[in-house]
């Protein structure tokens, strides 16, 4: 199993009236993760949308363990947990600087053409990249 890694700086935008990062910044931290792990792979989430292609998400889950802080530095592990024929789940944890998991999440996603949101197999796009997911998942379908 492959597991990217990208360090994000806690902005004081992102904290709440309680000092501490607002629980919708952890979403976009996930994006963040997902696009560096696909980059990690060789591909860009970019180039797929310029060939007709979207990657909605069609499940979330995320669980919050400890609270984080402006001025704090998270890691957003992520990694393919599973990838099937339609469905990719990608799985995240979210780390503090002195290792104290902030939150673990999972999301899941489809591939569809742009202009009928019609599902597609990313093989039939891109075997190669449809094979890197199906070796590096950690889950074996």
């Amino acid at each position: 199993m492959y597991i990217s890694e990208k360090e994000v700086e806690i902005r004081y935008a992102e904290t709440d009236q309680m000092g501490v990062v607002y629980h919708a910044n952890y979403l976009v931290w996930m994006e963040i993760g997902r696009t560096k792990l696909i980059e990690d792979l060789g591909y860009t989430y970019a180039q797929l949308e310029a060939d007709g292609f979207l990657s909605p998400v069609t499940d979330l889950s995320i669980q919050y363990k400890a609270a984080m802080k402006y001025g704090q530095k998270a890691t957003v592990r992520t990694w393919v947990e599973s990838h099937g024929r339609l469905r990719t789940t990608y799985g995240y944890e979210i780390i503090q600087e002195d290792g104290t998991i902030s939150a673990t999440a999972t999301s899941e996603h489809v591939l569809v053409k742009k202009e009928s949101f019609r599902p597609v197999p990313l093989k039939k796009i891109d075997p190669v990249w449809d094979a890197k997911y199906s070796e590096i998942q950690r889950s074996k379908d």
